[in-house]
């Protein structure tokens, strides 16, 4: 397919998200199967201007004075993209499957890219309801934050400390471009291309063996801050897809043990074939068994430590999931919020007198992260919060004095201070008597 034919399916895809407000990429699959002739690197390349323009939606539409999928467009090749004006013009020619041709108002609004007067959520490109919660969170920041979580993410990897050094895995990286992280010991990135591509790490002899896990930088400095140690009994309350918990593995070399577990089992169904591939051989799966199995009750007060990686809006993720800001809404929040401190109160159970239970969020709002911690310490007065320098320190992490929440006890990290995803944490203490 020809450049401009892309920008015109990509088009065609925004409509559908527009019309039908569901996930990109149920739209972009069902836009190949409807369209057999493109192939995979075209598919890829549609994909690509479709999150880009759901990237800025905001600020393309400001900038463009249209609320429609042409003008999201228009607006993200020139801010996500870079590309001039005369660049555009040349991509809308009309001919042939390219979209029509720019009209007076278009290029006017183009050239001018005017942005005065615009308000925060414009100038941060987030939902509008938001604005209140941003302003809350980051302050005169809160248009930067927001233009960060608005940017590409790159490819974060964490070497399986079970298997072998960072070093070694940069050697065997190094044709990718592989770079140390700044922060997690064990991070490496892998910056994307300019079409937004990242390498098919799949085909990578590296990853097959297990000697490395796709895994944001944010996610491993979570999980380091946990500091799971050799011999322990830990619970891994919402394991997911393991990923935490195939990290913890190799902070502890195998030994000890790992329950991991979740609410939803059909969620822990990725981590079998990733902890076979990493060769963890200290985590038990226990998935329940209905709505009132509790498949960890023999675990009550026996634990060193529980972490709970909350269900949350996931606003820290959007850098990965830019439509998913679109489709948040407010009720939403509600919600999460409920299911937080539901599961705080349902971990307190599981952790032994001197233990630690870890909180982590990915998200940005107070209201998720220092409000639920402050709720759970008021009513639960057995656990005290670890000041956050010192779980810094405890865990051997630097650099990250910064990441010091401003709203109370824990954690934060972001794209626009820390270049990783938006992370909270928190490790709270329980007494020992």
């Amino acid at each position: 397919m020809h450049p401009s034919a892309r920008i015109a399916a990509a088009i065609e895809v925004l409509d559908d998200l527009e019309t039908r407000r569901r996930p990109a990429g149920d739209a972009l699959k069902d836009w190949g199967l409807a369209h057999r002739f493109a192939g995979s690197k075209d598919r890829a390349a549609i994909a690509s201007l479709v999150y880009d323009a759901l990237r800025r939606r905001a600020s393309a539409r400001w900038m463009m004075k249209a609320d429609t999928p042409r003008a999201e467009m228009i607006g993200a090749l020139h801010l996500a993209r870079g590309q001039t004006p005369d660049e555009i013009a040349a991509a809308f020619s009309g001919e042939g499957h390219a979209p029509s041709h720019l009209t007076e108002a278009e290029q006017e609004a183009l050239a001018a890219a005017d942005f005065s007067g615009a308000p925060v959520w414009v100038q941060g490109d987030f939902p509008e309801w938001l604005s209140p919660h941003f302003l809350r969170a980051f302050g005169e920041r809160a248009a930067e934050e927001g233009r960060a979580l608005a940017a590409r993410a790159p490819l974060d990897l964490r070497v399986n400390a079970l298997k072998a050094t960072r070093e070694k895995a940069l050697e065997e990286l190094a044709h990718l471009g592989a770079q140390a992280c700044r922060y997690a010991p064990l991070g490496l990135r892998i910056q994307q291309g300019r079409d937004g591509r990242a390498p098919a790490l799949s085909g990578e002899p590296i990853f097959a063996r297990g000697v490395v896990e796709i895994q944001d930088e944010g996610s491993q400095i979570a999980a380091k801050i946990a500091r799971a140690r050799p011999g322990e009994q830990v619970l891994d309350l919402c394991a997911g897809g393991g990923g935490k918990s195939l990290a913890m593995a190799g902070d502890m070399d195998n030994r000890g043990q790992i329950y991991a577990t979740d609410s939803d089992g059909r969620r822990l169904t990725p981590i079998f074939p990733r902890l076979e591939r990493a060769g963890a051989r200290n985590v038990q799966v226990r998935a329940p068994r209905g709505p009132q199995n509790d498949p960890v009750a023999d675990l009550g007060k026996a634990c060193d430590l529980v972490l709970v990686d909350a269900p949350c809006t996931g606003t820290g993720t959007w850098r990965r999931n830019p439509d998913a800001k679109w489709r948040i809404r407010p009720g939403a929040l509600e919600q999460r919020i409920k299911a937080q401190d539901e599961v705080l109160s349902r971990a307190e159970k599981y952790v032994k007198p001197g233990g630690r239970l870890v909180y982590v969020t990915c998200s940005l709002l107070a209201e998720e992260n220092e409000d639920r911690i402050a709720a759970f310490l008021a009513a639960h007065p057995g656990f005290a919060a670890e000041p956050a320098a010192e779980s810094l320190a405890e865990a051997g992490l630097c650099g990250l004095d910064d990441a010091v929440s401003p709203h109370g006890a824990g954690l934060r990290l972001t794209p626009a201070r820390q270049d990783t995803d938006g992370f909270y944490a928190v490790v709270l203490r329980k007494n020992a008597f």
